[in-house]
């Protein structure tokens, strides 16, 4: 995290998590995602379902915006109301509550694939490398919804003849992305098996790629850019002198300020609309991607400059509708802030 980005966190930390808390208390409206099985298989309220992750509209957000009151109260402890987190913390992630989010999900894990899974990972892997009590007991609380979800990604990856390249919750790069610190970190525990699918998913994947048509981003609904997901996943996997080539290969007109698609901002006409509201966070998680990648190259590549510019013309304008625009917004955007502003 640069001293500029981590001074606009400090200013907004404390915006960000009172919505958060705000918004992973309110349980509706809600949109429940589940098969009904057979007549009267539909629960009361949505918290009966999903004690912990009720909130925040539907279920992965409801888990990413988890995932940023963690991430604040442990890289801006003084910036935020500290106390009010850990209180909604241990409200939400108690043994009972997780072990019944496992319970549920290991039927219907489905949802939201792998996007939800692998912010739940995210969120469990935030926790159980932080060496704070509270953190460590939350973490231990998760292990079976960690569980349930890497069990999810072992069985789906090798079946998986072919990625999912849209702008959403289905796509297969950010999926990967976002579980690859967990899965490290249980190949650092002993347990490879999640690193290694992964590592191969990827390279089957994406390996080979070349002139991606970068001109038909955005779609209407993204909030992801299927390009710069790729390029992030890749320059996360690929040793550092094989990144390089292969992003002039995947993107060719990077070197030279292209391509013009993935430099513009999205325009958004409607925050009530919740589709289109996505573009908001196709602004943000663009800004993190060009970061990533500015990052994963040399400092004194040529390409930088640029990219670092771009990414704060993406983000900068975004900041100010984490709050106060309209919940199809407010329910969800504070996670890709924290994520472009804390990297």
């Amino acid at each position: 995290m640069d001293d500029q980005r981590r001074d606009a966190l400090r200013t907004r930390a404390a915006e960000f998590a009172g919505v958060t808390l705000t918004n992973i208390r309110q349980e509706f409206p809600n949109d429940l995602f589940l098969t009904v099985r057979r007549p009267g298989d539909f629960p009361y309220r949505p918290k009966d379902v999903h004690p912990a992750f009720y909130g925040c509209y539907d279920w992965h957000s409801c888990v990413e915006m988890h995932w940023l009151l963690v991430r604040l109260l442990r890289t801006m402890p003084d910036a935020v109301p500290a106390e009010d987190i850990r209180t909604a913390l241990n409200e939400h992630l108690t043994a009972h509550a997780l072990a019944t989010e496992a319970a549920t999900l290991r039927d219907r894990n489905h949802v939201a694939r792998p996007y939800a899974w692998s912010w739940a990972l995210t969120l469990v892997h935030e926790m159980a490398t932080w060496d704070d009590p509270d953190s460590q007991r939350w973490a231990a609380n998760a292990a079976p919804l960690a569980k349930v979800f890497t069990e999810a990604f072992l069985n789906w990856l090798p079946k998986a003849t072919y990625p999912v390249r849209q702008g959403a919750h289905h796509n297969s790069a950010f999926g990967l992305s976002r579980a690859l610190g967990y899965a490290r970190w249980l190949a650092h525990e002993g347990d490879p098996a999640l690193l290694e699918a992964i590592t191969e998913a990827a390279r089957r994947w994406f390996g080979n790629d070349a002139d991606y048509p970068a001109e038909w981003e955005p779609d209407g609904t993204d909030f992801l850019s299927p390009a710069l997901c790729e390029a992030e996943l890749m320059a996360n996997l690929l040793p550092a002198g094989d990144f390089g080539p292969w992003l002039d290969r995947f993107l060719p007109g990077i070197a030279d300020g292209g391509p013009t698609a993935l430099r513009t901002p999205a325009v958004v006409s409607d925050d009530s609309d919740g589709a289109i509201a996505h573009l908001h966070g196709l602004n943000l998680s663009r800004a993190w991607g060009w970061l990533r990648l500015a990052d994963t190259l040399p400092a004194d590549d040529p390409r930088v400059p640029g990219m670092l510019a771009t990414a704060e013309e993406h983000a900068m304008p975004e900041l100010d509708k984490v709050s106060g625009s309209h919940y199809m917004v407010e329910h969800w955007l504070a996670c890709y802030a924290v994520l472009y502003l804390s990297s």
